[in-house]
């Protein structure tokens, strides 16, 4: 792949005052040329385009530029009566939980049904069945313990 001259039509300024990634421009390594270009590939060569800087100094000054942008954003775009508004309608519209047919089912914030855990009665730890888990817990004194002393294994000669 070689550069076919077309990205020239593409060919970005430098941005005064921001870097050439936080400002959307694009770098081709084949071309060796920053485009302004919305894509991911170049329109010239069809090689990958960068997005993001090579240089770890660059990419900490890229990373720290658009998390400021982003609060910004939000600080913005929400204004202190439209928090009183957002806060007011979520009280009205929590979730509200029902009454199913088994004890152990719950409803969680998101609305999904999961599985209350409880402790088991010999052993203390929280499981999901805790009647499964009983019947097997290593603890309850009412299974028979099957050690390996008293099972003969025959060996084939």
């Amino acid at each position: 792949m070689t550069c076919k001259g077309i990205c020239v039509r593409y060919k970005a300024q430098k941005p005064v005052g921001t870097g050439r990634y936080a400002s959307g421009q694009r770098r081709c390594q084949i071309c060796e040329i920053f485009i302004k270009w919305e894509g991911l590939w170049c329109p010239c060569c069809g090689y990958r385009l960068r997005t993001k800087p090579r240089n770890l100094k660059y990419k900490a000054k890229l990373r720290a530029r658009v998390e400021a942008d982003s609060i910004e954003a939000k600080a913005i775009s929400v204004s202190p009566e439209e928090t009183e508004i957002e806060e007011a309608t979520e009280i009205k519209t929590k979730p509200k939980r029902t009454t199913s047919k088994s004890k152990s089912s719950k409803i969680t914030a998101k609305g999904t049904k999961t599985k209350e855990k409880t402790a088991c009665q010999y052993c203390n730890k929280l499981f999901a069945n805790v009647d499964k888990h009983e019947k097997r817990c290593k603890k309850n004194p009412d299974i028979e313990d099957v050690s390996p002393k008293t099972e003969s294994i025959a060996i084939k000669a």
